[in-house]
């Protein structure tokens, strides 16, 4: 099996798509460097707590940290499957890659002050007090602003990946992909452009929804888990029987 060598370590790629990256590039350097520094923004203080009281305020953000920190890992191997698979580096990939880490530097701060504000509340007050949660949102027209905010956050990350993948698929033939490559690009265009759709229709559900209830409009973020059930059964299918007729090809031409 091809592994890619990456300085002293082996990393092993997907089983039925070839990787196109070789070593890590100043552009992949650059991204890994500011997913660094995002997640450092993520933390409550840089300051090593002095007193056991300032120890457990800083450890009950513990849980709205890690989902903000899975969240920006996975935005990040989204990143680091993409450079892997094609290797591109064009002017138009550079720019895209900018606007991408541009989006995540601004998108840590609603994301982070979003899941501080909904783990706090599920919380009963238990990782952030009462009272400060009720400084975070003064009205329907504050949280309204907020579901905007996230949700153009959300619509741009995964349409710039939409955008990736697009461009991808359009030098096919200068990749070389072959039948199942072409397959996962154009499904990932697909999958990433109806997971940013959903950005949208959480942003509408906000306007749209009377004031005592746009709290509830980040419940359609749900649709994210439908879609990649849907996404996983249909488009796997497809993936799967098209490996299924290549694999019987090379065996009738053996």
């Amino acid at each position: 099996m091809f592994h890619e060598r990456t300085g002293s370590h082996l990393v092993p790629p997907e089983p039925h798509f070839r990787w196109r990256g070789g070593e890590i590039t100043r552009l992949e350097g650059f991204t890994d460097a500011v997913f660094a520094f995002a997640v450092t923004l993520l933390v409550v203080s840089l300051e090593v707590p002095r007193t056991f009281e300032e120890l457990i305020v800083a450890m009950k953000g513990f849980f709205a940290f890690a989902i903000c920190f899975a969240i920006l890992t996975q935005v990040w191997y989204f990143h680091y499957k993409f450079s892997r698979r094609y290797g591109l580096q064009t002017v138009y990939i550079i720019v895209l890659n900018a606007a991408l880490i541009f989006v995540v530097l601004f998108y840590v701060y609603p994301l982070k002050f979003l899941f501080t504000l909904a783990v706090g509340g599920l919380s009963g007050g238990r990782t952030v007090p009462a009272q400060q949660l009720n400084h975070m949102i003064r009205s329907s027209h504050d949280l309204c602003l907020l579901w905007l905010v996230y949700s153009a956050g959300v619509f741009a990350v995964y349409g710039l990946f939409a955008l990736l993948y697009h461009y991808a698929y359009r030098k096919r033939r200068e990749l070389e992909l072959n039948e199942y490559e072409t397959l996962c690009t154009r499904n990932a265009v697909i999958h990433f452009a109806a997971l940013a759709s959903v950005g949208i229709i959480v942003a509408s559900a906000a306007l749209a929804l009377p004031p005592g209830y746009v709290g509830y409009a980040g419940f359609l973020f749900c649709l994210n888990a439908v879609w990649g059930w849907i996404a996983g059964s249909v488009m796997g299918k497809q993936q799967r029987l098209v490996l299924e007729r290549m694999k019987a090809s090379t065996a009738a031409n053996a």
